[in-house]
């Protein structure tokens, strides 16, 4: 028998937009909206005063605008007393950590009642920037807080960097292209599966109040590339890249079984937090052995299901981060489950919005109104860096039998790539590459990964005419190449000819 002092539950979530895609709101700073959010979240326990019995408030970084403590801000405004505040780092598997964590300290008696915030506000400073405005002179808090720092580092190692390996938006496909190569699919297969995931994703956001952009997309609306929908890095289209700029927030408020009684919590509002694990790989995806697939999603996923003591068939709803096709992709085949799978009752990145680190945060809110009323069990999925931090968790309807289950604590997995060839003139096998797109809709940079014969790595960027080599992604892969480094940048010839068996 679980003991309720010690069985931490959900009792309170809310989540908010300020505007929506082609409808802009006001300018509303990212502490007003987590304010607003909050409120809602502690309305929904249905406890009058509840407040005044936080004693934890966690933050999910905000990367829209700097704050030296954000939820000690928050407490203030809020009455809540609380002796303890955290802001985590950067990272989109933090909402799903700090429950975690939070879940381990109610189980420990550490914690009594604790808030869990998110947001951001990138459309209100995106607009503000357009306009010339600053957004300070706009009344947002800048004692202590204001525009937020920028870190080269988060941008990438120096391997990645020397190899142009820059952002999101050129990592994340190569990623793509190496499990589409793994799987049998060619380009156009991979990006099929995308399209219908993403606009199976586009109907759910469409029956998400919150949502960002919640008109219907389908799927030959994601495949189809204009003005509206160019063509970013293959295979992704804009409409399967997350949307960053938007204003939203969320807010979770956790206690335990004993506490939520004592309160006078309604029986339908509790759901109960089992539990979950964490993994980290080399933030240098250069780092790692195989590019197709995620040892930490791996290692997250496998530890989660065992300390819950349940196997993928048992998940009643699963919510995947998806801030490209690729993660979501992961997750479902790291389960197991089928490949018409929707891993998602939130909306996902591009519909529903991609709020920098808080999106899973949303997640939880969504998951949490859908064990309410349907579902026993849900695995809710978060995603950081580039497939580096992964971290899964386990709500359900009822209590686990041992109660709080989760490790909070992360794996971290060491380095397994090959040593890497700087320098290298000679022939290598491609296990990865891409191309990203100018406006002009043409290939203007490649990037490739390869093994050269005594099985080190190559990795670096192309001119146009690479580029447009290398634009054939998965269709590719396997092939050899005859390649020149001179500091990063690649000179790229086919070696192989050409046939209709083997398309560049």
């Amino acid at each position: 028998m679980t003991d309720p002092a010690r069985t931490p539950v959900v009792v309170g979530v809310g989540d908010l937009r300020s505007g929506r895609a082609g409808a802009p709101a006001d300018p509303r700073e990212p502490l007003d909206l987590i304010h607003d959010a909050a409120g809602v979240a502690l309305a929904d326990t249905g406890v009058d005063g509840i407040a005044r019995r936080i004693d934890a408030v966690y933050a999910v970084k905000t990367a829209s605008w700097a704050y030296d403590d954000l939820p000690a801000l928050l407490a203030a405004r809020l009455g809540a007393a609380a002796a303890r505040t955290h802001t985590s780092p950067l990272g989109g598997h933090w909402p799903a950590a700090l429950l975690d964590r939070i879940g381990h300290e109610i189980a420990t008696g550490t914690t009594g009642v604790a808030l869990l915030v998110g947001g951001e506000s990138q459309a209100s400073v995106t607009a503000a920037t357009k306009a010339g405005t600053d957004p300070a002179a706009l009344g947002w808090t800048t004692d202590p807080g204001g525009p937020p720092a920028f870190d080269p580092d988060d941008l990438g190692s120096p391997a990645m960097q020397r190899a142009g390996m820059l952002a999101p938006t050129r990592v994340y496909p190569l990623f793509e292209t190496r499990l589409s190569h793994e799987l049998g699919h060619s380009h156009d297969e991979s990006l099929a599966w995308s399209a219908q995931l993403y606009a199976a994703f586009s109907e759910i956001a469409g029956r998400n109040p919150t949502a960002w952009n919640p008109d219907l997309r389908t799927a030959e609306d994601i495949t189809t590339v204009g003005p509206r929908n160019r063509m970013v890095t293959a295979p992704y289209p804009l409409l399967l890249n997350a949307m960053p700029f938007v204003d939203q927030a969320a807010a979770v408020v956790v206690t335990s079984l004993a506490t939520a009684r004592e309160l006078g919590v309604a029986e339908d509002r509790i759901v109960y937090v089992w539990g979950g694990a964490g993994a980290t790989e080399p933030a240098d995806i250069l780092a790692r052995a195989g590019l197709g697939r995620s040892a930490a999603l791996a290692d997250a996923l496998a530890r989660t299901l065992e300390r819950t003591d349940l196997r993928p068939a048992d998940l009643d709803i699963v919510d995947a981060y998806s801030c490209f096709p690729v993660v979501p992709k992961l997750l479902v085949e790291h389960l197991g489950l089928p490949r018409e799978t929707v891993p998602s009752v939130t909306g996902g990145h591009s519909f529903f919005g991609g709020p920098l680190n808080s999106y899973t945060l949303h997640s939880l809110v969504a998951v949490t109104r859908r064990l309410r009323t349907d579902g026993e069990i849900a695995l809710v999925h978060g995603n950081g860096g580039y497939l580096t931090y992964q971290h899964t968790v386990v709500l359900a309807a009822a209590p686990h039998t041992r109660g709080y289950v989760g490790d909070p604590e992360p794996h971290v997995l060491p380095a397994t790539g090959p040593d890497p060839a700087v320098g290298y003139s000679g022939d290598v096998e491609i296990h990865t590459a891409t191309a990203e797109y100018g406006r002009d809709g043409h290939p203007a940079i490649g990037f490739l990964v390869g093994t050269t014969p005594d099985g080190r790595r190559v990795s670096g960027y192309t001119d146009a005419a690479g580029a447009q080599v290398l634009a054939a992604g998965a269709d590719i892969v396997g092939r050899t190449v005859h390649v020149v480094d001179r500091g990063g940048a690649l000179t790229v010839t086919l070696t192989d000819p050409v046939t209709e068996e083997s398309p560049a």
